[in-house]
């Protein structure tokens, strides 16, 4: 044992581990990995190495592994040592396969049949392992190999074996919900378990189930209370207990689920509030996972119908958050309080000065939380003071992604919430400023509009105004360096629709700023757009009101420069303002009215106003225009397209093979029946029918018949794995129920605003409150607590009509349950149509249809709602968890088949029985493979590009 070191391993293991640890840079650790691997490479392929040596080996490749180097050499020895008959080797080479692989690796397959073997095995521990590689290991294709396995085992003698089960087949749920749906009611069961492990392995499934439908478990409530109230009580055995509180990984499991149903259900929620309050009276405030408990209840409160009592409690626990000094302690408050405003707002007005404190923390993370605590807390009363706060906090801060955020953060409330348009509009001129092109471009179309509309009303005065300060304030503004694309070009607009509306500023002066504009932006071609849209509606005003015009040189040099430009759309608009000058004043009073952006521009689809000239077209000798539908029985463009293209290639070289001999069949013999490898006789319009979709067979052609493939009983290529059979299948596909969340309620109706904590403000008071805090407190929580948004006077329709629902501050009920339709069946891709089914309808594409071709949907077997036996009751914990019988499990069939795979059977007809050797059969098949090979569509001759795409 001298040579041996801690724990039995080996003096080097211990050596690489060491110099691992003392490496000083990644150079000198890739050095030493490096040739730990040459080393492992040289004695793992040594066929007499001892086990116990194998096994260190092992473990040593999981550092190769863990420092990101390639070990991959050594997988299958790991393979191979789950199968030894050790148990300490076996559930080593467990560990490093869980380890090395993924469930789409190529040697899961060696793996299936061990992990089978060891699930029976007598011995609990190899059973443990084995389940531990099953949760790591099987993917969706090996689910069935170990099912049945797995089920047997959640009625193991063993605690320990019945958690990992219920562990497995929750991991199958999420892997393949179909696969075990009909097994659900077992998570039910493992309930009342008599082990409290099993029982809380139990909770982890029933929470993914219970947040996918909520109705379905309404049922256990009472279960649940009863367990958390046991288990508060600390019925538990002490070996559930963590820094002296019972089970506390089990309590916030099982405050989640209350809080999901609870939602909008008063009943549900009236039978909670007892076990709630208790446990945030109980909870230990002085340690993080009593801490994590309380917040966990506080959520849970917030999820809840409405009671004052709880509420009470909640705010008191978040003045103990916001007190700490800890900045972990003051998020969870922050949080929680962003959660209780929407019940009710004036529970935020009780912790005015510690939220004005973590605003102003240097914190970043708990500056940014209490920024969305003050955005979700905005009223009309106090929106300038967040606003601007928000603006500040912009300006400093360097992460585009989060001043993204904030832009769109401030935009959205000066929208909702400004007090006057001049606010708003200068507001937005900060944020376009200091965001650059950040801000969505609707930002700039929206402040336009408002612009261009005013107050929306008949006072023309301040509409005026309005403008005139807008204008003062762009010109101030284009002295900055840098400023964003969409901000220039709504400064162009500006100016150039309104520049010279009120004689302020002369034409000369506010052309030579958009011709400064333009020069300085020489790559932004749609800058220089606007600059000279600008001033081309600054010349219009000017020799539309009857006063001498002078071209500006600058001006002048910049009409030069967009006629040479590459931009077609610069050299129309250079034009444009050419023309401009040559025409009269009535000419330019139509052209360029003043003061018509808000006018309402009738369009005429049908294009009535060409009437006559089309008439006079025909008359002349034109042809009338043909609808698209209507050309050559065509129902699709690109049919159209295709057909144009074989016409005008009519007069070039043709490949297409020669027609084939038509057999003289009699016509009152119908056609014969063949199996899916045959060639049986069809119609001749089955040819007539891919080329014109639309056009139905002629009753003429219904004796003549023609070669074709019959498809039915082949594998498709694309869509369902199954086979297609002459008859359509009836089979309908499962609608899918999409369970909205259950509306919140908004406030609690019986409420009563709180006095603020006096503690706190009187040791806050001991520090001097300065005068600008307080100031700053009142602006941010003074006025109304009911949250009313003012829309903008600005706007002839709301303005927050025009903004999603989540825009609004107080809590809205979603919208009803909506179910998915049924839709068709999916497209046949690989069905080459039957002459006697003819179509009028447009061709589809079928690549459009691939969205629904693998939705797997299989029905879920009803399962039991039984709750607990003497739930109401306050039952000792050993009773509740009474030990169920399973021998009333659901019955597993070894063979499960998946809706919607079974295929049809295809019966030989009488006509198949009878085969023999036809001379004349055998040369049409052969003349129609020449046929097929030859031209590989149905009517484009140029087959190379049939061939190469």
């Amino acid at each position: 044992m001298g040579s041996q070191g801690g724990f039995g391993q080996s003096k080097e293991f211990l050596d690489l581990i060491k110099s691992i640890g003392e490496s000083r840079s990644k150079a000198e650790e890739d050095r030493i990995v490096l040739r730990e691997v040459e080393t492992l490479k040289l004695r793992l392929n040594d066929p007499n190495t001892p086990k116990y040596k194998l096994k260190e080996y092992i473990i040593r490749l999981l550092y190769v592994e863990m420092l990101g180097h390639d070990a991959s050499f050594g997988y299958i020895h790991a393979v191979k040592m789950t199968h030894d008959e050790n148990l300490l080797l076996k559930r080593s080479g467990y560990l490093a396969v869980t380890l090395f692989l993924n469930e789409d690796h190529d040697l899961i397959i060696l793996i299936v049949n061990t992990i089978q073997k060891d699930l029976k095995s007598d011995n609990y521990l190899v059973v443990c392992a084995a389940l531990n590689a099953v949760c790591r290991l099987i993917n969706e294709e090996t689910i069935p190999a170990v099912l049945p396995q797995v089920v047997e085992l959640l009625g193991h003698q063993k605690e320990a074996v019945r958690k990992k089960a219920v562990m497995a087949l929750h991991r199958f749920s999420q892997k393949a919900p179909g696969s075990v749906s009909h097994l659900i009611s077992n998570f039910r069961k493992k309930l009342c378990d008599n082990d409290p492990g099993v029982m809380g392995a139990a909770l982890c499934p029933l929470f993914d189930l219970i947040t996918a439908d909520v109705d379905k478990y309404k049922d256990l409530v009472v279960s649940f209370v009863n367990i958390l109230k046991q288990v508060a009580e600390r019925r538990l055995p002490k070996t559930y207990d963590y820094h002296q509180m019972p089970a506390p990984f089990i309590q916030i499991k099982l405050l989640k689920i209350l809080s999901l149903l609870g939602i909008g259900d008063k009943k549900a929620s009236e039978q909670m509030y007892t076990i709630v309050g208790d446990i945030m009276r109980k909870c230990d405030s002085t340690s993080n996972i009593g801490n994590a408990i309380l917040y966990e209840s506080i959520c849970c409160v917030s999820s809840l119908h409405p009671n004052p009592k709880l509420l009470e409690a909640a705010a008191d626990a978040i003045a103990k958050f916001l007190k700490s000094d800890s900045h972990n302690l003051k998020y969870l408050g922050i949080d929680a309080l962003t959660r209780l405003i929407k019940i009710n707002p004036e529970i935020a007005e009780q912790h005015q000065l510690a939220v004005i404190d973590c605003l102003e923390d240097p914190d970043d993370t708990l500056k940014r939380k209490t920024f969305d605590l003050l955005y979700k807390m905005t009223k009309s009363s106090n929106v300038e003071v967040i606003v601007d706060r928000m603006i500040e906090y912009m300006i400093s801060i360097n992460d585009s992604h989060y001043k993204t955020e904030i832009a769109s953060r401030c935009v959205e409330l000066g929208e909702q919430f400004a007090p006057s348009n001049q606010w708003f509009i200068q507001t937005m001129n900060k944020v376009f400023e200091h965001a650059g092109d950040l801000v969505n471009a609707k930002v700039a179309h929206n402040l336009m509009k408002l612009i261009a509309e005013g107050f929306g009303e008949d006072d023309d005065t301040a509409d005026s105004q309005l403008r005139s300060s807008a204008v003062e304030s762009y010109l101030r503004i284009m002295g900055e360096p840098k400023l964003p694309s969409a901000f220039l070009q709504v400064i162009c607009w500006v100016l150039g629709e309104y520049g010279i509306a009120d004689d302020k500023y002369s034409s000369s002066y506010i052309i030579g700023k958009l011709c400064d504009v333009a020069e300085a932006h020489p790559d932004d071609d749609t800058v220089k757009a606007y600059a000279v849209t600008g001033i081309m509606k600054i010349y219009s005003f000017e020799i539309a009101s009857g006063k001498p015009v002078d071209l500006l040189p600058e001006c002048q040099s910049l009409i030069e420069e967009m006629l040479a430009s590459h931009s077609t759309d610069l050299q129309q608009r250079a034009y444009e303002l050419q023309s401009i000058f040559t025409l009269d004043a009535q000419a330019v009073k139509k052209i360029m009215p003043v003061d018509s952006t808000c006018d309402d521009i009738e369009s005429d689809k049908n294009l009535s106003f060409l009437d006559g000239y089309v008439q006079q077209a025909i008359e002349n000798g034109a042809q009338p225009y043909i609808p698209e539908s209507e050309r050559f029985g065509i129902s699709s463009i690109s049919d159209f397209k295709s057909h144009e293209e074989h016409e005008t290639s009519a007069h070039a070289l043709r490949f297409e093979a020669y027609e084939l001999p038509k057999p003289s069949l009699p016509h009152n013999i119908p056609p014969v029946l063949a199996s899916s490898t045959e060639l049986v006789p069809v119609e001749p319009s089955y040819v007539a029918d891919i080329l014109h979709p639309t056009s139905a067979p002629s009753a003429s052609d219904a004796g003549s018949s023609e070669l074709k493939l019959r498809l039915d009983g082949v594998q498709k290529k694309w869509g369902r794995p199954t086979y297609s059979s002459p008859a359509p299948s009836s089979s309908s596909i499962d609608q899918v129920k999409v369970q909205n969340e259950t509306p919140r309620p908004d406030s609690a109706s019986s409420s009563k605003p709180k006095i603020p904590d006096t503690s706190y403000i009187s040791r806050k008071q001991q520090i001097e409150i300065s005068p600008e805090k307080q100031k700053l407190a009142a602006s941010l929580f003074g006025g109304s607590a009911k949250s009313e948004g003012r829309h903008l006077p600005s706007q002839k329709n709301s303005k927050t009509q025009n903004h999603t629902s989540d825009t609004s501050r107080s809590s809205k009920a979603p919208a009803p349950d909506t179910a998915v339709k049924t839709s068709q069946p999916p497209p046949d891709l690989l069905d080459m149509g039957e002459p006697s089914i003819a179509s009028s309808t447009p061709s589809v594409d079928p690549f459009k249809q691939f969205e629904g071709l693998f939705d797997f949907t299989q029905e879920t077997t009803p399962v039991s709602t039984g709750g607990v036996d003497g739930a109401t009751k306050d039952s000792d914990f050993t009773s509740l968890f009474a030990d169920m019988s399973l021998s009333a499990q659901t019955h597993i069939d070894p063979n499960p088949e998946p809706n919607g795979l079974r295929g049809s059977k295809v019966e030989p007809s009488a006509h198949q029985l009878n085969k023999g050797p036809n001379l004349k059969e055998a040369l049409e098949k052969d003349a129609l493979v020449r046929h097929v090979g030859v031209t590989p569509s149905g009517q484009n001759p140029i087959l190379f590009k049939d061939l190469l795409g």
